[in-house]
């Protein structure tokens, strides 16, 4: 994959929409709400089936805020960061670098909401295979890896902040044994291996413009002395859940997802967890962004802020919202909190200016 082709062609989408203008008014001058609002999302797993799963948080934002409020999903990132820059959508939840490329191109958007997940508000992408020859260290089963200030280190399935394959909550909170109606779930399984091992590997990204799923283990390899374009034969997945897929089927070798997708696959593949084996880890990233635009009254940013607040403190939203995206909370995000993602597509080339 070129670096320098997919910055242009991004940019060179949304400077065309860019050109076509928006046919949605300014409403921030007066304090009015408009009578409607967009909100947008972009897939990490089947697009159909996720417009089915944002219904229920549509329909909240609905009713709390008294407007319209259109669902839509985009085919991709760039879909979404049009819609966004041009004012077809009013507010869009994103990954991070998603968001600085869009925040790069246009002016008129700001983050507000950032996603906590069981009490974190940074992510991390793992490294998984199919292969246990691989491992430099032992196969171990209902185990995750996790980043520490002296590196990568393995922990218990339950210690991990993510929630694994085979763990569900039970009465006294997380517990592993997870039993689905066609069986148990094998616990997820980890080890710990060098990235120098990817050299020569099938390895199925998610997509270009995926922070975990490509933009920081692109980098990772890098800084190891490997070519993500030519010293291994990358796939492109398309979403997390197929990168997990493609590893399970054999059709890579090495994959990238967030952790952990393999539960996106569990219910289908019971031993998805032991077939699919997590070896390492990227550095930390912050949690998914909802963008909203600066057009908006400052009274309506609040308003849909405070309306996911009150619905994540609901069974029925953190259900929701974790199914979606994996949120158990939010917070208020600050443009500071993308500067490691900034830094990270500078160094690879992946700005503004090509």
């Amino acid at each position: 994959m070129n670096f320098k082709r997919l910055t242009t062609a991004l940019f060179a989408i949304v400077l065309v929409a860019s050109a076509c203008g928006s046919d949605r008014g300014d409403t921030a001058g007066d304090g009015t709400w408009p009578d409607k609002i967009v909100f947008g999302f972009v897939p990490s797993t089947e697009q159909e089936f996720l417009r089915d799963q944002i219904a229920p948080v549509i329909d909240m934002l609905s009713t709390s805020l008294g407007i319209e409020v259109e669902g839509i999903v985009t085919t991709d990132y760039t879909g979404l960061v049009t819609a966004l820059g041009t004012g077809k959508a009013d507010l869009g939840a994103m990954g991070p670098f998603g968001y600085v490329l869009a925040k790069q191109q246009f002016g008129n958007i700001e983050p507000l909401i950032q996603a906590i997940r069981y009490g974190a508000a940074t992510y991390h992408g793992q490294w998984m295979t199919n292969d246990p020859s691989l491992c430099d260290t032992p196969v171990k089963p209902g185990t995750a890896l996790e980043n520490g200030a002296d590196g990568v280190f393995q922990v218990g399935a339950l210690d991990a902040v993510a929630l694994q394959v085979g763990v569900y909550f039970g009465d006294a909170g997380k517990a592993l044994g997870e039993v689905r109606d066609n069986g148990p779930v094998s616990p997820g399984s980890s080890c710990m291996a060098d990235l120098s091992k990817v050299k020569g590997k099938r390895v199925a990204f998610t997509s270009e413009s995926s922070t975990s799923g490509y933009i920081f283990p692109a980098l990772q390899l890098i800084e190891a002395g490997i070519d993500p374009e030519t010293d291994i034969t990358p796939i492109f997945a398309g979403g997390h859940d197929g990168a997990v897929a493609a590893v399970y089927g054999g059709d890579a070798d090495i994959g990238l997802s967030y952790d952990d997708a393999r539960r996106a696959l569990r219910k289908e593949k019971l031993d998805v967890g032991e077939k699919v084996i997590v070896f390492n880890l990227t550095a930390e990233i912050p949690n998914d962004v909802v963008a909203v635009s600066s057009l908006l009254p400052a009274s309506l940013k609040a308003a849909i802020y405070d309306a996911l607040a009150v619905y994540l403190s609901t069974d029925e939203g953190v259900e929701v919202m974790d199914t979606i995206a994996g949120w158990t909370d939010i917070r208020p995000a600050e443009e500071s909190d993308f500067d490691v993602v900034r830094q990270a597509a500078e160094r690879l080339g992946i700005t503004e200016g090509g």
